[in-house]
């Protein structure tokens, strides 16, 4: 057997130990993201004491804090006890045009703390082990326990669905497609950065009913794109009584793998041989963001029992529902494309 030279024993072993002492790291954003530190913290070095004095927090205490986020790069110490934004700082700025703040506060909210210690049960048993923690599955408990919960969920998908849909609607080409049908898109952004970005084009979203009652002003009546939007309450994974020349289903296809082959044969089913379906997922593989999309594949498992997809088992689920995938390409460092026509 082979010893590894001490050095790097040591350097294994501290990374280890910074990484079984990443809650520490979690908390501390999440601390610092209610106390509302990036926020009261302007364009210069600030002091603690100033800081503390704004935010009616302790100075030791501040300053510990402030000294843990710095070694992740999240905020920077200058000379004279005074701190300033680094770039990822900055993100955790309410008013930030690309803010982290509400998916900061999603990831650590109170119930995860108690689901994390179960994963191993999950994995064990394969059972979806939110249920027997909080006697409720993971949404009825949300909006029914947890209305605080709920309302960061809800700012947490608002901004990444605002911040995805401008990057897809750059991504997507629309050469030759009249009319698109946003399946399963939630409140239409992404229907609604297309409908802006292409003047000729109509569509139509199809969501849960009190999920559509709730779409982006834009598309609903009165809204400037009303009169080449339509909106169709429902669920995908019942019947999608639409017609288009494109589909696009966007992150909806994670619970299971039996819902993820009714909506895709659903879509098949109503949809014109030829037609364009694009799906667009966060994968588990082939993907700069690993770290991130694997820790959600994680919480999925905990929380509904779902799980997020590798390139292969997307494929796979989409050829077997009748679509032929002609390209996987990435939408930004977090999201792929799986590019596809209708079978004829």
């Amino acid at each position: 057997m082979t010893t590894a030279p001490a050095n790097t024993t040591h350097q294994a072993a501290m990374r280890l130990r910074e990484l079984v002492f990443g809650a520490a790291c979690a908390a501390a954003v999440r601390a610092a993201v209610r106390l509302g530190v990036a926020d009261v913290l302007g364009d210069t070095p600030t002091s603690v004491t100033d800081l503390a004095a704004q935010l009616d927090t302790e100075p030791r205490q501040l300053r510990r804090l402030l000294r843990a986020l710095t070694c992740y790069g999240i905020f920077t110490e200058t000379a004279g006890d005074r701190f300033e934004h680094t770039e990822m700082s900055r993100l955790l700025r309410e008013d930030a045009p690309n803010s982290l703040r509400y998916i900061s506060l999603w990831c650590t909210e109170p119930w995860t703390w108690e689901a994390w210690p179960k994963l191993d049960e999950a994995v064990r048993s394969g059972r979806n082990v939110f249920p027997e923690l909080f006697g409720k599955e993971f949404f009825e408990y949300l909006h029914s326990d947890a209305g605080d919960s709920a309302k960061v969920f809800d700012k947490a998908m608002t901004t990444s669905s605002q911040q995805s849909a401008k990057d897809f609607a750059e991504y997507l080409d629309l050469t030759g497609i009249d009319s698109v049908a946003d399946i399963g898109g939630g409140q239409g952004h992404v229907l609604a950065s297309l409908l802006e970005k292409h003047p000729a084009l109509h569509g139509t979203l199809l969501d849960l009913p009190k999920v559509v009652a709730g779409a982006d002003p834009r598309l609903q009546d009165g809204g400037v794109f009303s009169a080449r939007a339509r909106l169709v309450p429902g669920d995908c994974r019942m019947e999608i009584p639409v017609r288009a020349d494109l589909y696009i289903i966007k992150n909806i296809l994670e619970w299971d793998d039996d819902s993820t082959r009714r909506t895709l044969a659903n879509v098949v089913a109503v949809a014109r041989p030829g037609a364009r379906v694009v799906v667009v997922e966060n994968l588990v593989d082939n993907s700069p963001s690993m770290r991130f999309t694997t820790a959600m594949d994680l919480m999925l498992m905990l929380n509904v029992g779902g799980a997020k997809h590798s390139e292969e088992s997307m494929v796979h689920l989409m050829e077997e529902a009748g679509l032929d995938v002609t390209a996987v390409r990435p939408v930004n460092p977090y999201l792929h494309a799986f590019e596809a026509t209708v079978r004829v």
